[in-house]
């Protein structure tokens, strides 16, 4: 017995090594994230937390469904942008969840949905320690041991940071599309209590390179997973050295009002736009320059230069408890960036995101990309490049490609 792939898997224990059966085309989703909580071994439960993005447009529900044999117990879901409780069914074999709002046209029902699974063939106990198993789904994981235990085994890489009350967490992020089985190998005898408790991150950077240059120790040591920032590059023809993006962020800090987008010196906005993904709300925006920031005392977090420029997206300030998830939207001329080489198409940028995509201008095809990106082909014929980063630094992307025969 396992865990289903985390869009089942916050739903119950499994009695077979079966995956969940495929979402139907009512259950669309994206921007998929489970956590996993496991209690002590002896239990054979975990806590699971699942969040998700239904993109059906128009759906009032989203279905969850369960593989054959599966239980829950605790369940409970909210709506994430107001932080509500929401309605749900749960059956034999599906969660039902009822949205707060209908999708809207190119939008978002974020859910989160909670509850406890017991599996004792997924997580049990052996001589002197503990596994647990689950396939990973393509997407975004955290996994966290119970107090009082340390990590000895994981067969998939990934980055180990601790809890503010000590505990152990694993954060892994599978590359679509495939799926991968993780298995963790924990023991007792770690730290308890307040000796468990890390010590507070710090400012102090990395010796290497000169510590002047380096990372800080808080930036080498944020929680990635959780990160729901990713960014779509659409490549223009390159002649024209402008590309234009969208890039999703959920915004949750109390009282924030608008979004600040600071151009990179040497390149230029245009054509900036921008929706509330939960609603389909259309906010208004405005490009400003150098004095114009000073004047309206905009803080930018950096000196303000004349030829300094931001795009302001203005949105409703967020309420204590609720969050708000918005599509920015602009084109970017960027010669040092985006440029023909020859005959050669080049696109070299740090893309900062965990999740980073860039789409290659219609007839043209891949020749070299310096990271590994996942590729594929779009609707209209056009090549795509994934790349998802779970390491706390930038990927520096240079891509080349050429014109098809005849195109």
């Amino acid at each position: 017995m396992t865990i289903a792939t985390p869009r089942a898997a916050i739903a119950a224990c499994v009695i077979s090594l079966t995956a969940a059966p495929a979402a139907q085309p009512g259950d669309a989703r994206v921007d998929e994230y489970t956590r996993y909580e496991l209690l002590p071994p002896e239990t054979s439960s975990v806590k699971v937390m699942y969040e998700l993005s239904a993109t059906t447009e128009g759906a009032r529900t989203y279905t969850d469904r369960l593989p054959a044999g599966t239980t829950v117990s605790g369940v409970a879901v909210t709506d994430m942008m107001t932080g509500t409780p929401l309605k749900f069914a749960v059956t034999a074999n599906a969660i039902t969840v009822t949205l707060a709002r209908p999708v809207p046209s190119k939008g978002q029902g974020r859910i989160r949905i909670e509850k406890t699974v017991k599996s004792p063939q997924a997580y049990k106990q052996t001589s002197g320690a503990a596994t647990f198993t689950v396939p990973l789904g393509a997407g975004r994981h955290d996994l966290v041991l119970p107090a009082g235990y340390e990590l000895i085994g994981s067969n998939i890489p990934a980055r180990v940071l601790a809890e503010e009350d000590g505990r152990t967490k694993l954060d892994v992020m599978n590359v679509p599309p495939g799926d991968a089985t993780l298995v963790v190998t924990l023991r007792a005898g770690a730290l308890t209590g307040d000796a468990a408790r890390p010590a507070p991150l710090t400012n102090n950077r990395s010796w290497e390179p000169p510590p002047a240059q380096g990372p800080t120790e808080r930036a080498r040591l944020a929680e990635r997973a959780h990160l729901d920032r990713d960014i779509v590059y659409f490549l223009q023809a390159p002649s024209t050295n402008a590309f234009s993006l969208y890039h999703d962020y959920t915004e949750s800090r109390p009282g924030t009002d608008k979004y600040i987008n600071v151009v990179r010196t040497g390149s230029r906005s245009s054509n900036p736009s921008a929706y509330i993904l939960d609603t389909g709300e259309v906010l208004k925006h405005e490009t400003l320059k150098g004095a114009e920031i000073t004047a309206k005392q905009i803080q930018i977090g950096e000196t303000v230069t004349p030829d300094t420029e931001i795009v302001v997206i203005y949105f409703p300030a967020v309420q204590p408890g609720q969050t708000v998830r918005l599509r920015l939207a602009e084109t970017y001329t960027a010669p040092q960036s985006y440029r023909l080489d020859g005959s050669d198409l080049v696109f070299e940028r740090s893309l900062g995101r965990t999740r980073n995509s860039v789409v290659l201008p219609s007839g043209w095809y891949l020749t070299a990309s310096s990271i590994p990106a996942v590729v594929s082909e779009t609707a209209d014929k056009s090549i795509r490049l994934d790349f998802v980063n779970n390491r706390p630094d930038s990927l520096d992307v240079y891509i080349k490609g050429r014109k098809r025969p005849g195109r």
